[in-house]
């Protein structure tokens, strides 16, 4: 079992939180295989060299995978990752932020960058719910607990993220 640090899950969080990859897992999950030759027509307002490089991230930390006839599906790790992102958009919108109106990408963006950052900081920019003050010490902890808790079994079902990371702090 790999052990995370702060370095590998700040790593793996950057990674992770690229609209595009975003985009393009959420996509699949959401509506199916993407057919040869449609990715640009199925996300049209992303640029080629953005969704190339989506692709190329996914298959490289098998996410995604390329079925004749089909196009490109996701892998179990894949459709795990988007039931994560599904559960940091959910924690986002619950406590409104990082606006109370905003897209899905934004939600996972801001919700896997709070899981960067030390409980101190991240909990200045946690709510709860509409208008609240922000949470403070234990009780943010608490309250990131369960996209935390979600990222951390993904990351440990998925260490290829963070090997690389952790194998150069060891050296």
């Amino acid at each position: 079992m790999t052990t995370l640090t702060q370095t590998g899950v700040r790593h793996a969080c950057t990674v992770l939180s690229t609209p595009a990859l975003i985009r393009l897992v959420t996509e699949i999950d959401d509506n199916g295989p993407i057919p040869p030759r449609g990715l640009t027509g199925t996300l049209a307002n992303l640029p080629v060299p953005q969704l190339r490089q989506a692709v190329e991230q996914a298959r490289a930390l098998g996410l995604i995978h390329h079925r004749p006839g089909a196009g490109l599906c996701l892998t179990a790790s894949g459709s795990d990752l988007a039931d994560v992102y599904d559960a940091m958009a959910r924690w986002a919108r619950h406590h409104c932020v990082p606006a109370p109106v905003c897209n899905f990408t934004s939600r996972v963006r801001h919700t896997l960058s709070l899981l960067t950052v030390p409980l101190a900081v991240a909990s200045q920019g946690v709510t709860e719910g509409s208008g609240s003050a922000p949470l403070a010490g234990a009780e943010a902890d608490e309250d990131l607990a369960t996209p935390r808790g979600l990222l951390h079994q993904w990351l440990h079902a998925n260490p290829q993220l963070v090997q690389g990371v952790e194998d150069e702090l060891a050296a």
